[in-house]
């Protein structure tokens, strides 16, 4: 079989369908939030955990820093390109662009933690490090979205619509959410711990790591079906603008990896990376920096189209470009 064909088929795929499934056909099936939040928790220290060690095992990479250093240009680059994009094609104003353009350039921790399992399973591990790159992708696409919005609101006067960068309840949001400060922080004691410290919890952070992400994208199916259900400003232009520009990043990422030297899954984490949309950190400091921007769009694209198509087609597929790279 495919390494498509085998993603497809995996468990962790499947569970995510299955929520889907059952969100579109209205069925009960519920995960409570707080058991979900644990599982995320679980999720995060878990990948952190591992990263860490990976590294305290290897010692320091000089292509951590090459890779940290271009993710972090991608990061604050890519809604440039999303922003034009949505203008242009989307048709949205100045202010949705600019708070939609945010979550394309910042990342999704759980398509990461996703993708991570899945070259796990298929024998080609990314280095530990990446989780220090997802660390410095989150926040520079935040701001871009902001500057992107309040540059071009300025010149009609309208920057009232757009709370500034003084205000520290935005920064806080955006450097000290708690999915990046668990992921980091877990990443920093297992390379404190090292492997001897980690062989103690083991059994925790590790065999039960696959079956907590099964259930947990079981909630995320059940959460993104429902929120596409939910959608009312979703045009066919922003669906497709959806996937597109995941694509679009994706293909980035790839000259990207080619030109600083990665490959295999860690070159695929980078894509992946790059690829993804977040949900968790951008629409939390967009709905403090820019109130006024439509929400139920940003979380319809970013949630409920982008993040679905990356799990169930996105993840192979990269996993395939990262390939070319030999």
């Amino acid at each position: 079989m495919t390494v498509i064909a085998v993603t497809l088929l995996s468990p962790v795929i499947l569970f995510f369908v299955l929520g889907a499934l059952a969100a579109f056909a209205r069925s009960d099936l519920e995960i409570p939030d707080q058991v979900a939040k644990g599982m995320s928790l679980y999720l995060m220290a878990s990948i952190g955990l591992k990263g860490g060690i990976e590294v305290s095992a290897a010692g320091f990479d000089p292509q951590m820093l090459t890779a940290g250093l271009a993710g972090t240009a991608l990061s604050f680059g890519l809604p440039f390109i999303g922003f034009a994009l949505l203008r242009s094609i989307g048709q949205l104003s100045a202010l949705d662009a600019g708070a939609v353009a945010a979550h394309y350039g910042s990342v999704s921790v759980v398509t990461f933690v996703t993708g991570a399992a899945v070259l796990d399973a298929n024998g080609d591990r990314a280095a530990g490090w990446m989780v220090a790159v997802l660390a410095l992708m989150e926040t520079p696409a935040i701001i871009a979205g902001l500057m992107l919005a309040r540059g071009s609101l300025a010149g009609l006067g309208r920057t009232r619509n757009i709370e500034g960068f003084g205000d520290h309840s935005i920064w806080r949001e955006v450097l000290l959410n708690g999915p990046v400060v668990l992921l980091v922080g877990a990443f920093l004691i297992g390379i404190i711990a090292g492997k001897d410290g980690y062989a103690p919890v083991s059994l925790f952070f590790t065999d039960m790591f696959r079956g907590v992400l099964c259930l947990f994208l079981l909630s995320m199916g059940l959460l993104a079906a429902r929120r596409l259900r939910e959608a009312r400003n979703l045009t066919s232009r922003l669906a497709a603008l959806a996937i597109l520009l995941p694509l679009l990043n994706a293909g980035i990422g790839l000259g990207v990896a080619a030109a600083i030297g990665l490959s295999g899954g860690t070159a695929a984490a980078f894509i992946i990376l790059c690829a993804s949309a977040s949900y968790i950190a951008a629409p939390a400091a967009m709905s403090l920096a820019l109130p006024k921007a439509d929400a139920g769009l940003y979380l319809a694209m970013s949630l409920a189209i982008t993040f679905p198509f990356n799990i169930i087609v996105g993840i192979p597929l990269y996993m395939r470009m990262a390939a070319l790279l030999g």
